[in-house]
């Protein structure tokens, strides 16, 4: 293109150029470059309480900068022993030693290298004095009732906030109302004084919360005449009616001060409070209103405060300014003070200047903009000096920007732009670095990335290149640059892959290039599988107040299981992570249970996923079910005598669908407010015609139904009340109850109160012997029973039962047969025959009676039969009758259950409804022996290594003549075989034991004991024991266990031996010991043994054991409750228990116990044997 580019395009070109260069690059520290401050204070304020005081700066660069400070202007000097420099840094600290009132002032910080040099901006150090009210005396104040008044407060300078308070000497607030004020300032105004503002106390105080410390003026008195105008015979009111007449004025400003005029200027900074106050004095007080001439006061921001004597405006804009009126009034007059508002603002930055890195030859700008108000200043420097003595040839210079073209490496330098106006002034660093290296890639070689099949991968290669360098990837073992839509590369070098697959995976190279060179690293990529989860049961449906388990199901790659965490969120909403703290919520891991579920907890949700590479969630939608809510509105149409529609609107269904409606009504008569069900619908029906019966006041309502349960029932609906008629139905189920002969009580089911249609409800009966030709007798009852008198026992009858009302009668009746009173049989059958079955089972047959001799309804045949005499024994019994009774006509019956061997009576009889009718004549017959009952007992009473000796009782009963017993054993071992079973033949019923001989040693027995009779053997009675290995005494204990004088003497020894530790405890404790080491101890000389118990206490010697010591040897000794002279009989027992004076000396029995001998039967206890 031939023609030049204007001015104002070469310009937007270089801004453009500028911007994108500057924010791609970040230029590494290994590159030379000017300094840049990277950290510094701001304002600081020596408060008295801290201990230092620290200024900071910090700067990077290349080489490492140097630091230096001015101070107000003036060079600082860092070497001062008054303060401490951080080393590498431009950072010190100022000790808080009683001399920093030296060092308040205006700081600016110097970050210098060869290449440039880094300015701060301005920081404050302030050392703030303890304020302080001066020493004054104050005269008293005396004004007259009515006048005005200023306390003037007069608050030392501190630093600020400054909160202001008038208290009295007891520390209470002075009130302020519409009469008194406090100004910003802090003086207390009076429009006008009253008596009760007299006091001497008044206390201006002045707090500064930052420096911690609150300040009191000297107490004020003022005190306030009452003016006495009247005569002493007026009232109190009258007079001070008559003096605040006279003191009456318009109203006068006070605050703006009366010098200031009619009109002030107040100057605000943008997004500061605005603060405008007015009061005026004068009686009656005046009220203050406030407007903003030509125009309106900013709604939403602006409040009046004090009882309307300050306006404030907060976030003060620029359309805030302009004049406010402030008006103050009474009835005798008006007094106005206009506020002129200007709005101004310190500089800020619209276009900062952007620190940038170029190459030789290349071109550049600087722009610098600002605004405020005042209309800041702009001054321009390099290296901290004004511009004007660094000038480069070819630049242009203005006061918003700085252009360069051709840049040469003597470019390189620090900017700095300062703007500032009368409120401040803010300063910006703008580096201008002339580089030309070749590309430096500061992301390491051979980095390892990994991603999550179908998210996106992020391959690192970031570069600093001056001249611009050209970047490209390439996969390693492809060698060509990568195309295609997946592929997107950013401008710091970084790749990404969208929608990775495992096909991505390998390793790329990374290369830069600009005219100086080019470099390149490798980057490694893995693709990890997606992580997958399910929450199950999938959309579920739960009961209220039931349980809700949620599962949530997570498939996970393996690389990344460490990292998984799962959370449980609720429409959005997450849990906390151990659930609710009563416990109804519980997280466990991948399990959610919440106990006792309520309509609340319905909702989506939701298992998320999180690993070090992806995340996931799966949903749910969990449905509460509860019953439904009440229908509502309920309408009643299409009113007749017998029927109306219900129309009624559906409530909640709670996540359940109405199956049905039940519809109740209440209008019963006798009981009113009882609700019955009258009909019921399909849930999908809002509206049902109801049939009704006659003479109701009907109220309906209606309950839903789901698959949870019932509603509540809806609210009633108005009332429907259907006119009387006629009986519709006659009564049911008509009957005879039991009566006397030659008697019929007649009972029917009565109407219930909703079948009566009417008043005057009574039932007409009528009867008449069945089939013959006679009129029907008549009887009208109002209840349902009727007793009428028949001719013949037991005869048919038809009946008929008709309601009536006073509207009319029932449908015709239909008739029922029914039978007069029964009486007893008079006929006794004949026994044929008794036929024995076995010997407890007989049959007998019999003859029937005439049916006419029944005289009733037969309802079968009674056997009465009972035991007179035992065959075995000749003994008779006293007549004790069992009955057994067969219905229906019959002529035989079966008689169980009887004793064998024994002589009966039996004898048959009818019955009908009425009862029994006479006996037979008795029939007697005998039953046959039969088998025995199995023995009472059977016990083993004696074992040995071979035989054992086995004892029983007879059978209680015999059931014929006993002919011996059956005896049965074999051997049962802990195994699962057993022996062959042995039999024993004994004929001699008397005997009532047996000895079994040629057992085996050591071997466990089964024993099987069975009585016998001619007939037979009965059912066994087993027992089990064990015989006994070798030994001399093996089965003596069992001779002796089983007598009674040897359990006695057992006894006799314990007792004796409970009695001796009761007499030792009593010794023990009146402090004496009990010992048994020599015979000579237990019969001490009483002389001897009172100077021993005096001298040595409780000392026991080694030989001596205390008894508490010997109790376990004594009760181990007393499970062998052997008697002296028995067991010195055998020559085994311990003989020794007794001495010969009587004392016992079982705690050196010292004996051991050696083994025990055992028997598993019933007879039998273990008795250790000692050795």
């Amino acid at each position: 293109m031939g023609m030049l580019l204007s001015g104002r395009g070469l310009i937007a070109s270089l801004i453009f150029f500028l911007l994108k260069f500057s924010t791609a690059v970040d230029i590494p520290l290994s590159v030379q470059q000017v300094p840049t401050i990277i950290k510094q204070s701001k304002v600081q304020v020596a408060f008295p309480f801290d201990e230092y005081f620290q200024i900071e700066c910090e700067a990077k660069g290349n080489p490492e900068p140097t630091f230096s400070w001015s101070k107000d202007d003036k060079p600082f000097d860092l070497s001062d022993p008054r303060i401490i420099v951080s080393n590498n840094s431009g950072t010190f600290r100022i000790p808080n030693e009683g001399h920093i009132s030296h060092f308040q002032g205006k700081y600016r910080c110097f970050a210098s290298n060869k290449l440039g040099i880094a300015m701060s901006e301005e920081m404050e150090f302030i050392v703030p004095n303890v304020p302080k009210f001066p020493k004054e005396k104050i005269d008293p104040l005396e004004v007259e009732e009515g006048d005005p008044i200023v306390l003037p407060c007069n608050p030392p300078k501190g630093l600020p906030p400054l909160h202001i308070y008038w208290m009295n000497i007891e520390l209470e607030h002075i009130e302020q109302d519409e009469r008194v004020y406090m100004s910003q300032k802090g003086d207390l105004y009076f429009a006008n004084v009253e008596e009760k503002d007299s006091r001497n106390d008044y206390c201006c105080f002045a707090a500064f919360p930052r420096l911690r410390t609150i300040v009191q003026k000297m107490p004020m008195k003022l005190t306030v005449n009452s003016l006495k105008h009247a005569n002493d015979s007026s009232s109190s009111t009258e007079i001070g009616s008559k003096a605040n007449s006279i003191k009456q004025r318009k109203p006068r400003l006070l605050l703006p001060s009366p010098e200031s005029g009619s009109e002030s200027s107040v100057t605000i900074l943008k997004g500061d409070t605005l603060l405008l106050e007015c009061f005026a004095e004068g009686l009656p007080t005046p009220q203050v209103d406030w407007n903003k001439m030509g125009g309106d006061l900013p709604k939403g921001r602006e409040t009046k405060e004090n009882y309307g004597k300050t306006l404030k405006i907060e976030n003060v804009s620029y359309r805030d300014k302009g004049n406010y009126r402030c008006t103050a009034n009474n009835f005798l007059g008006s007094a106005i003070h206009d506020f002129h508002v200007i709005v101004e603002e310190p500089p800020r930055w619209t276009k900062k200047p952007q620190s940038g890195v170029y190459s030789t030859g290349s071109s550049g700008i600087l722009l610098c903009e600002s605004e405020g108000e005042p209309e800041p200043a702009i001054k321009w420097r390099v290296n901290g000096f004004p511009i004007e003595r660094n000038p480069f040839s070819g630049d242009v210079i203005s006061p918003r920007e700085i252009s360069f073209t051709n840049v040469q490496p003597n470019h390189t330098a620090v900017y700095q732009c300062e703007a500032s106006n009368v409120h401040g002034t803010i300063l910006a660093n703008a580096n201008v670095d002339v580089v030309d290296v070749r590309p430096l890639i500061q992301t390491a070689d051979e980095e390892n990335y990994a991603t999550v099949v179908g998210y996106s991968a992020f391959l690192h290669c970031e570069f600093f290149a001056s001249p611009e360098a050209i970047v490209s990837w390439q996969k390693v073992e492809e060698a060509k640059p990568l195309e295609g839509r997946r592929y997107h590369f950013h401008e710091n070098g970084t790749l990404q892959i969208s929608e990775t697959t495992e096909e991505d995976a390998g390793s790329y190279s990374c290369w830069v290039e600009n005219a100086k060179g080019k470099t390149a690293v490798t980057a490694n990529l893995d693709i990890r599988n997606a992580t997958k989860l399910r929450v199950s049961p999938k959309n579920p449906r739960v009961p209220r107040s039931h349980t809700l388990e949620l599962h949530c199901e997570s498939k996970c790659d393996s690389h990344l299981k460490y990292s998984l965490k799962l959370s449980w969120s609720k429409d959005g909403e997450a849990f906390e992570i151990n659930g609710t703290e009563d416990g109804r919520i519980i997280i466990d891991g991948a399990n959610l249970t919440i106990s006792n579920v309520t309509v609340e907890d319905q909702g989506v949700y939701s298992c998320s996923a999180h690993t070090a590479l992806d995340s996931t969630a799966a949903m749910t939608q969990v449905a509460v079910l509860d019953v439904p809510e009440p229908p509502e509105n309920l309408h009643l149409s299409e009113r007749q005598n017998r029927s109306v529609r219900l129309t009624w609107e559906a409530g909640d269904d709670h996540n359940s669908n109405i199956s049905e409606y039940i519809i109740e009504f209440e209008g019963n008569r006798e009981e009113p407010g009882r609700w019955e069900e009258l009909t019921r619908v399909q849930g999908e029906e809002t509206t049902v015609m109801l049939s009704l019966a006659p003479y109701v006041r009907y109220q309906f309502r209606v309950i839903a139904v789901n698959e949870v349960g019932r509603s509540q029932p809806s609210q009633p609906s108005d009332h429907h009340e259907t006119p009387p008629a006629a009986p519709d139905k006659n009564p049911q189920n008509i009957r005879v109850q039991a009566s006397q002969p030659k008697e019929m009580i007649i009972k029917w089911e009565p109407l219930k109160p909703m079948e009566q249609n009417g008043p005057g409800l009574e039932y007409r009966v009528t009867w008449k012997p069945q089939g013959a030709p006679v009129e029907w007798e008549e009887e009208t009852v109002t209840n349902h029973t009727l007793r009428v008198m028949t001719s013949a026992v037991y005869a048919p009858y038809d009946v008929q039962v008709q309601a009536i009302n006073h509207l009319g009668s029932g449908p015709e009746p239909q008739s029922v047969i029914l039978y007069s009173g029964e009486d007893y049989p008079d006929a006794a059958p004949v026994i044929h025959g008794v036929d024995v079955i076995n010997s407890t089972l007989v049959k007998v047959t019999w003859s029937t009676i005439p049916m006419e001799r029944v005289h009733g309804h037969l309802k079968g045949y009674q056997v009465n039969w009972w035991k007179t005499k035992s065959l075995l024994d000749g003994r008779t019994y006293p007549k004790e009758v069992n009955i057994l009774r067969f219905s229906g006509q019959r002529n035989y019956g079966m008689v169980p259950s009887l004793d064998a061997f024994s002589e009966f009576h039996l004898t048959v009889l009818a019955y009908n409804s009425k009862g029994a009718g006479p006996e037979s004549e008795p029939y007697i017959f005998h039953t046959p022996e039969g088998v025995p009952e199995k023995p009472t007992f059977l016990k083993v009473i004696k074992v040995d290594k071979d035989t054992a000796t086995l004892s029983w009782g007879l059978p209680k009963k015999l059931n014929g003549n006993l002919t011996g017993y059956l005896l049965q054993y074999q051997i049962i071992n802990d195994t699962y075989e057993i022996g062959e079973l042995n039999d024993i033949n004994i004929t001699t019923p008397s005997k009532p034991s047996w000895r079994l001989s040629n057992l085996s040693a050591t071997t466990k027995y089964k024993f099987y004991l069975r009585a016998c009779t001619s007939k037979g053997c009965g059912k066994p009675i087993t027992e089990e024991s064990s015989t006994l290995g070798e030994g001399k005494y093996a089965g003596l204990y069992d001779d002796i266990s089983t007598q009674g004088w040897f359990i006695g003497l057992m006894c006799a020894i314990a007792l004796l031996t409970l009695m001796l530790l009761t007499v030792c405890f009593v010794k023990r404790n009146k402090g004496g010991k009990y010992s048994v080491k020599e015979k000579e101890d237990l019969h001490p000389d009483p002389e001897v043994q009172s100077v021993k118990d005096e001298t040595f206490g409780e000392y026991s010697d080694s030989d001596e054991k205390p008894l508490k010591g010997s109790l376990r040897s004594l009760n181990r000794d007393m499970q062998a409750t052997e008697s002296a002279d028995s067991l010195v009989d055998y020559g085994e027992g311990d003989h020794g228990l007794f001495s010969e004076d009587g004392s016992f000396i079982g705690a050196y029995a010292g004996s051991k116990e050696k083994g025990s001998v055992e028997s598993n039967g019933s007879s039998t206890a273990p008795f250790p044997l000692r050795a």
